[in-house]
Protein backbone atom coordinates (compact mmCIF):
# COMPACT_ATOMS: atom_id res chain seq x y z
CA UNK A 1 0.00 0.00 0.00
CA UNK A 2 1.49 3.33 -0.99
CA UNK A 3 0.98 6.63 0.72
CA UNK A 4 -0.63 9.61 -0.99
CA UNK A 5 0.50 13.18 -0.59
CA UNK A 6 -1.57 16.28 -1.15
CA UNK A 7 0.07 18.92 -3.30
CA UNK A 8 -1.26 22.30 -4.43
CA UNK A 9 -2.51 22.32 -8.02
CA UNK A 10 -1.74 25.92 -8.94
CA UNK A 11 1.67 27.56 -9.26
CA UNK A 12 0.53 30.62 -7.33
CA UNK A 13 -0.52 28.57 -4.31
CA UNK A 14 2.68 29.38 -2.44
CA UNK A 15 2.32 33.17 -2.81
CA UNK A 16 -0.44 35.01 -0.99
CA UNK A 17 -2.62 37.16 -3.23
CA UNK A 18 -3.90 40.58 -2.18
CA UNK A 19 -7.52 40.69 -1.04
CA UNK A 20 -9.51 37.72 0.20
CA UNK A 21 -7.58 34.50 0.50
CA UNK A 22 -7.91 32.31 -2.61
CA UNK A 23 -9.23 28.79 -2.52
CA UNK A 24 -6.46 26.20 -2.66
CA UNK A 25 -7.11 23.05 -4.63
CA UNK A 26 -5.21 19.93 -3.69
CA UNK A 27 -4.56 16.81 -5.73
CA UNK A 28 -3.73 13.35 -4.38
CA UNK A 29 -0.39 12.11 -5.70
CA UNK A 30 1.12 8.65 -5.00
CA UNK A 31 4.22 8.56 -2.82
CA UNK A 32 7.37 9.07 -4.89
CA UNK A 33 5.50 10.67 -7.81
CA UNK A 34 6.56 14.17 -6.78
CA UNK A 35 10.26 14.19 -7.57
CA UNK A 36 10.35 17.93 -8.14
CA UNK A 37 9.58 20.42 -5.37
CA UNK A 38 7.34 22.43 -7.76
CA UNK A 39 3.59 22.04 -7.41
CA UNK A 40 1.82 20.06 -10.14
CA UNK A 41 -0.61 21.66 -12.55
CA UNK A 42 -3.79 19.66 -13.14
CA UNK A 43 -6.36 20.37 -15.79
CA UNK A 44 -10.10 20.01 -15.29
CA UNK A 45 -10.66 18.33 -18.65
CA UNK A 46 -11.27 14.57 -18.49
CA UNK A 47 -8.81 13.79 -21.30
CA UNK A 48 -5.92 15.38 -19.40
CA UNK A 49 -6.56 13.35 -16.24
CA UNK A 50 -4.61 10.15 -15.64
CA UNK A 51 -6.30 6.97 -16.83
CA UNK A 52 -6.94 5.82 -13.25
CA UNK A 53 -8.95 8.95 -12.53
CA UNK A 54 -11.06 8.92 -15.72
CA UNK A 55 -14.56 7.61 -15.24
CA UNK A 56 -15.07 4.21 -16.81
CA UNK A 57 -18.27 3.52 -18.77
CA UNK A 58 -19.38 0.87 -16.28
CA UNK A 59 -18.84 3.38 -13.45
CA UNK A 60 -21.17 5.82 -15.20
CA UNK A 61 -23.81 3.08 -15.41
CA UNK A 62 -23.42 2.34 -11.72
CA UNK A 63 -23.73 6.04 -10.86
CA UNK A 64 -26.81 6.33 -13.06
CA UNK A 65 -28.38 3.30 -11.35
CA UNK A 66 -27.57 4.76 -7.93
CA UNK A 67 -29.22 8.05 -8.92
CA UNK A 68 -32.26 6.20 -10.25
CA UNK A 69 -32.45 4.17 -7.03
CA UNK A 70 -32.40 7.36 -4.96
CA UNK A 71 -35.15 8.83 -7.16
CA UNK A 72 -37.30 5.72 -6.73
CA UNK A 73 -36.79 5.79 -2.95
CA UNK A 74 -37.79 9.47 -2.81
CA UNK A 75 -40.92 8.84 -4.89
CA UNK A 76 -41.81 5.83 -2.73
CA UNK A 77 -41.30 7.79 0.49
CA UNK A 78 -43.57 10.64 -0.61
CA UNK A 79 -46.25 8.41 -2.08
CA UNK A 80 -46.39 6.07 0.93
CA UNK A 81 -46.62 9.06 3.29
CA UNK A 82 -49.46 10.50 1.22
CA UNK A 83 -51.27 7.13 0.97
CA UNK A 84 -51.26 6.65 4.74
CA UNK A 85 -52.50 10.23 5.16
CA UNK A 86 -55.35 9.39 2.76
CA UNK A 87 -56.24 6.46 5.00
CA UNK A 88 -56.19 8.78 8.01
CA UNK A 89 -58.53 11.19 6.22
CA UNK A 90 -56.08 14.12 6.33
CA UNK A 91 -55.30 14.20 2.59
CA UNK A 92 -57.61 14.01 -0.43
CA UNK A 93 -57.02 10.99 -2.66
CA UNK A 94 -57.02 13.15 -5.82
CA UNK A 95 -53.49 14.27 -4.91
CA UNK A 96 -52.27 10.75 -5.68
CA UNK A 97 -54.04 10.39 -9.03
CA UNK A 98 -50.93 11.34 -11.04
CA UNK A 99 -48.67 8.84 -9.27
CA UNK A 100 -50.95 5.78 -8.85
CA UNK A 101 -52.52 3.77 -11.65
CA UNK A 102 -56.31 3.38 -11.69
CA UNK A 103 -56.43 0.00 -9.94
CA UNK A 104 -54.26 1.20 -7.02
CA UNK A 105 -56.22 4.44 -6.76
CA UNK A 106 -59.57 2.60 -6.58
CA UNK A 107 -58.22 0.12 -4.04
CA UNK A 108 -56.83 2.90 -1.82
CA UNK A 109 -60.09 4.85 -2.06
CA UNK A 110 -62.07 1.74 -1.02
CA UNK A 111 -59.77 1.08 1.95
CA UNK A 112 -59.97 4.74 3.03
CA UNK A 113 -63.78 4.53 3.02
CA UNK A 114 -63.67 1.35 5.13
CA UNK A 115 -61.22 2.99 7.57
CA UNK A 116 -63.49 6.03 7.95
CA UNK A 117 -66.49 3.77 8.57
CA UNK A 118 -64.53 1.83 11.21
CA UNK A 119 -63.34 5.06 12.86
CA UNK A 120 -66.94 6.27 13.13
CA UNK A 121 -67.81 3.13 15.12
CA UNK A 122 -67.68 2.61 18.87
CA UNK A 123 -64.11 1.30 19.13
CA UNK A 124 -61.90 3.71 21.12
CA UNK A 125 -58.70 2.81 19.24
CA UNK A 126 -60.25 2.83 15.76
CA UNK A 127 -60.37 6.62 15.77
CA UNK A 128 -56.59 6.74 16.21
CA UNK A 129 -55.78 4.49 13.23
CA UNK A 130 -53.22 5.97 10.84
CA UNK A 131 -52.67 9.07 13.02
CA UNK A 132 -49.34 10.91 12.77
CA UNK A 133 -47.76 8.57 10.24
CA UNK A 134 -44.03 8.76 9.60
CA UNK A 135 -42.06 6.83 6.99
CA UNK A 136 -39.02 5.42 8.80
CA UNK A 137 -37.14 3.66 6.01
CA UNK A 138 -37.40 2.87 2.31
CA UNK A 139 -35.56 0.20 0.32
CA UNK A 140 -35.77 -0.28 -3.45
CA UNK A 141 -34.56 -2.95 -5.83
CA UNK A 142 -34.59 -3.00 -9.63
CA UNK A 143 -36.29 -6.20 -10.84
CA UNK A 144 -36.19 -5.41 -14.58
CA UNK A 145 -35.31 -2.51 -16.85
CA UNK A 146 -37.53 0.38 -15.73
CA UNK A 147 -39.29 -1.63 -13.01
CA UNK A 148 -38.53 -1.32 -9.29
CA UNK A 149 -40.03 -2.89 -6.21
CA UNK A 150 -39.73 -1.01 -2.96
CA UNK A 151 -40.65 -1.50 0.66
CA UNK A 152 -41.24 1.06 3.37
CA UNK A 153 -41.70 1.00 7.13
CA UNK A 154 -44.38 3.37 8.43
CA UNK A 155 -44.92 4.19 12.10
CA UNK A 156 -48.15 5.70 13.42
CA UNK A 157 -49.56 6.13 16.91
CA UNK A 158 -50.75 2.56 17.31
CA UNK A 159 -48.49 0.35 15.25
CA UNK A 160 -45.72 -0.17 12.76
CA UNK A 161 -46.71 -1.04 9.19
CA UNK A 162 -44.94 -2.44 6.18
CA UNK A 163 -45.78 -1.10 2.74
CA UNK A 164 -44.83 -2.75 -0.55
CA UNK A 165 -44.76 -0.77 -3.81
CA UNK A 166 -44.08 -1.63 -7.45
CA UNK A 167 -43.01 1.26 -9.69
CA UNK A 168 -42.82 1.17 -13.47
CA UNK A 169 -41.37 3.81 -15.75
CA UNK A 170 -43.42 4.78 -18.78
CA UNK A 171 -42.74 7.87 -20.89
CA UNK A 172 -40.06 9.04 -18.40
CA UNK A 173 -42.67 9.08 -15.57
CA UNK A 174 -42.71 6.69 -12.62
CA UNK A 175 -46.15 5.21 -11.89
CA UNK A 176 -47.08 2.93 -9.01
CA UNK A 177 -48.78 -0.20 -10.30
CA UNK A 178 -49.04 -2.09 -7.00
CA UNK A 179 -49.49 -0.72 -3.47
CA UNK A 180 -49.91 -3.01 -0.48
CA UNK A 181 -50.27 -1.45 2.96
CA UNK A 182 -49.97 -3.86 5.91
Amino acid sequence: MSALHLVPTSAAAGRPAPGPSPVRRLAAVPDGATSSPEPRQTDATPASRPAALREAPEARGILQMAGENREVCAITRGTVQAAVEVLAGTRPIQQLSRRLDQHCLASLQHRAALTRRLAAGSSPTAGRLHRNPAVRSVRACEVAEGIYEASAVVVDELRVRAVAVRLERSNQVWRITALEIG
